[in-house]
């Protein structure tokens, strides 16, 4: 049983192929236009991290008291292939890896079995303890990684600057999160003699419920008017070195100043975060991850226009630096695309007018845009971006439609010419 003849049927009803070529062209350069640009597929990263935070303690005692512990808990975890982890003084790392044929819709799933295991281990952790901190979202990419220095301002005046930066760049469409890189956080840090305070008659826990009971806010009711009514306010927070320092201590019946009994410094956390350097200088980064299905050449040109506003609001000798520019990346990929295009266009032209005459010819380089233009009309509405994947599919593509093309068109020429 013979199939539908479609170059009969073509040739019979040519109004209506003209018209559907219309339609499909004009669908395919409007997707076009509209779709995604990336660097890389999405894909469903299946790698969660732990962190765990341990100041003061050895790599012996994290890998003990907090590692395996926390190991064994999460072993038997619906899904999860492997537990890989690192243990070093003050903190522990540990990967959660799932099975690589877990399903896309189970891994949020999994994802909550996993923290909910954690929460269930938080209270019986040693004290001191920070987190466990789990972190699922440490997979996605970074498109734009700007820096931030400072001629003579340190990484806490940075800092003050770095926090608006953040919140302007989230505010840009398309952003889905804005990751300060380098940041080193601070604390207090108390350090006495033993033998001093063992004279004195004072233990560390009285130092702590001293600094307990000084730094609190509390209700302080309301003076009412007339016609107004304020409210007051009573705190003793800290706001400075200083005021710590100046916190007083009833011991034995007499007052005493805690900056005489013990010293008081403002110094960076313990284990130390990543420090981030630019041109030699110390700096703070601004990694921007994208949405999903954004257009990460939009999204550049919209974050440096950002970004120039943000520079020239900045004090003089805070200058902003650009690390990482992935748009420029995708951009150049997909104008290597486009000249690809033109340059099949252009030789099948050449080549089909010197060889099957200009009519033909005509009919042949027409049959490439088209095919795109119906493919971009199918990528938009499967959610399909241009990718490094999906444009090296179209190159592969052109090459097989330049010849299919070229075959189909002069199969029907000698068909034709055999009265067919």
């Amino acid at each position: 049983m013979k199939g539908p003849n479609l170059s009969a049927w073509a040739l019979t009803h040519q109004q209506m192929v003209l018209y559907l070529m219309l339609v499909l062209t004009v669908a395919g350069v409007l997707s076009y236009f509209s779709l995604g640009r990336a660097e890389d597929p999405d894909f469903t990263f299946k790698v969660m991290a732990v962190r765990t935070l341990w100041p003061g303690a050895d790599a012996q005692e994290v890998e003990h008291e907090l590692t395996e512990r926390l190991e064994k808990k999460l072993q038997g975890t619906p899904w999860v292939e492997t537990l890989r982890s690192a243990s070093k003084p003050g903190e522990s790392m540990i990967f959660v890896v799932l099975k690589d044929y877990t399903p896309k819709a189970e891994v949020p799933e999994a994802w909550r079995q996993v923290r909910k295991k954690l929460d269930d281990i938080r209270h019986t952790l040693p004290s001191g303890v920070q987190g466990p901190f789990p972190n699922e979202e440490f997979g996605d990419v970074q498109i734009h990684i700007f820096a931030l220095t400072g001629d003579g301002f340190d990484l806490a005046a940075l800092r003050r600057y770095a926090d608006q930066i953040a919140i302007d760049l989230k505010r840009v469409p398309d952003v889905k999160s804005v990751e300060l890189i380098g940041v080193q956080d601070e604390k207090i840090y108390l350090e006495a003699s033993p033998v001093r305070l063992a004279s004195l008659g004072i233990t560390p826990a009285q130092i702590g419920l001293a600094l307990q009971q000084q730094n609190v806010v509390m209700p302080g009711g309301f003076v009412e008017t007339a016609s107004d009514r304020v409210w007051l306010r009573v705190t003793g927070s800290f706001d400075s070195v200083e005021r710590i320092r100046d916190t007083d201590l009833w011991v034995n019946g007499k007052h005493l100043r805690l900056g005489d009994i013990v010293r008081v410094t403002r110094g960076l956390s313990d284990p130390p975060s990543p420090r981030m350097r630019v041109g030699g200088q110390p700096a703070i980064g601004f990694g921007v991850v994208m949405d999903k299905g954004g257009n990460v050449i939009h999204l550049g040109e919209n974050l440096d226009a950002a970004m120039k506003t943000i520079a020239a609001n900045l004090p003089v000798g805070v200058d902003v630096h650009v690390v990482a520019d992935q748009p420029e990346v995708v951009k150049q990929s997909v104008t290597l695309f486009q000249t690809s295009l033109f340059e099949a266009i252009m030789i099948v032209l050449a080549v089909s007018f010197l060889s099957l005459g200009w009519r033909t010819g005509t009919v042949v380089a027409l049959s490439i845009p088209l095919v795109l233009a119906i493919t971009f009309f199918v990528m938009k509405i499967f959610g399909i971006d241009l990718q490094r994947i999906s444009l090296g599919a179209l190159v592969i593509a052109l090459g097989l439609l330049v010849d299919d093309a070229i075959i189909a068109v002069e199969m029907m020429v000698v068909k034709m010419e055999q009265g067919w």
